[in-house]
């Protein structure tokens, strides 16, 4: 059994969040020791279960030097095996000395490099990000990608999805297009909204709507942009989502939109819940998907393009299903559960071995 400490420093919740929860959770469902520190009051602690081991550090900024020795109390106090910090405040905070703890920093992005140099391994969660971290001067024998993961969703029940429609105000009838993320300009739901506006308001007598869930700065000039674009009885704004479900399972298609993504948590997400997926080209998406088998590709920030061929995979039923479920099928392998825990609990033997 190997005991590891679990590290993240943000606030909100999102992608990587998600995933930290997903991961404590499935490690402590593996049978190992497990905890979790992140920040009082954020919205991490609130989707931990109880029974896992937990604690509060405020974790406040990358100077923040009273949570820096709270972490090292923490660890002299518990012992870990591993420590594993999450994006660039828990790293930066997480300062351990001697021959302690494998210290392992786990990214999700293009982050700037300096405040992670000083961890012993580095975990990227694409082969881009393993490359950046290899070509930024960090030894690529202790670079590792691990995949994250998604379990697979079953489906809600038809009362849960007529409910759904009914709160996001969506007619009965409506064809559904969803997109999931923060409403942030890199995300590009601009774009979509460009590519909705190009579409036709009705396909084979019923109408086309689009359902966006998420939250963030660009709320507001998204919802100006829709009322511009006279679209605002066809687009429907559900705000953050604790639990997603209804936005994925209501969808006939699942758009991601950004202009750019490392990795692309919704796609795996959409999978999971038996949707086909259109996105755009990012590195994620390339990473992800394998073109018209597991989801369609377009080019970033051409609205145009992704109408065009938005309006293609909404008429044809078959390859709707056809890419469903070969998403789906990846999702549960490769981006399954068993196969990222195995990952990293081999990896924790293999640098424990290595580095202790």
């Amino acid at each position: 059994m190997i005991s590891s400490l679990h590290i993240i420093g943000s606030g909100g919740f999102g992608g990587a969040e998600r995933f930290f929860v997903r991961l404590v959770h499935a490690l402590h469902e593996a049978g190992q020791t497990v905890a979790a520190v992140s920040r009082p009051g954020g919205m991490v602690m609130p989707e931990l279960r109880p029974e896992i081991e937990h604690h509060g550090v405020p974790l406040r900024n990358v100077l923040d030097l009273p949570s820096r020795w709270a972490i090292r109390r923490l660890v002299r106090e518990r012992r870990p095996d591993i420590v594993q910090t999450y994006m660039g405040r828990a790293t930066r905070l997480t300062r351990l000395k001697g021959r302690g703890p494998v210290h392992i920093a786990r990214l999700g992005g293009f982050y700037k490099l300096d405040g992670y140099r000083h961890a012993e391994a580095w975990v990227g969660n694409t082969t881009a990000i393993c490359d950046y971290l290899r070509e930024g001067g960090f030894p690529a024998e202790r670079v590792f990608h691990i995949h994250n993961f998604v379990d697979l969703a079953p489906p809600l029940a038809e009362a849960e999805l007529t409910a759904a429609r009914a709160s996001f105000d969506i007619p009965v009838d409506a064809r559904v297009i969803s997109g999931v993320g923060r409403l942030v300009e890199k995300k590009g739901f601009q774009d979509l909204l460009d590519a909705f506006a190009r579409l036709p308001a009705e396909l084979e007598g019923r109408p086309l709507h689009l359902l966006i869930a998420g939250d963030g700065p660009l709320s507001e000039p998204l919802r100006k942009q829709t009322r511009a674009l006279g679209l605002e009885s066809r687009v429907h704004w559900a705000g953050w989502q604790r639990d997603p479900a209804p936005v994925y399972q209501l969808a006939e298609v699942f758009v991601c939109p950004s202009r750019h993504e490392p990795l692309g948590n919704v796609i795996l997400e959409a999978w999971s819940h038996g949707r086909p997926v259109l996105s755009t080209a990012s590195h994620g998406a390339l990473e992800l998907i394998s073109p018209d088998e597991s989801g369609v590709l377009v080019p970033c920030e051409e609205p145009s393009r992704m109408a065009e061929t938005l309006l293609a995979l909404l008429a044809d039923e078959p390859a709707q299903q056809q890419i469903a479920a070969a998403g789906r099928t990846v999702a549960g392998g490769q981006y399954g559960r068993t196969a990222v825990v195995e990952s990293y609990l081999s990896l924790y033997d293999e640098l424990l071995r290595r580095l202790r």
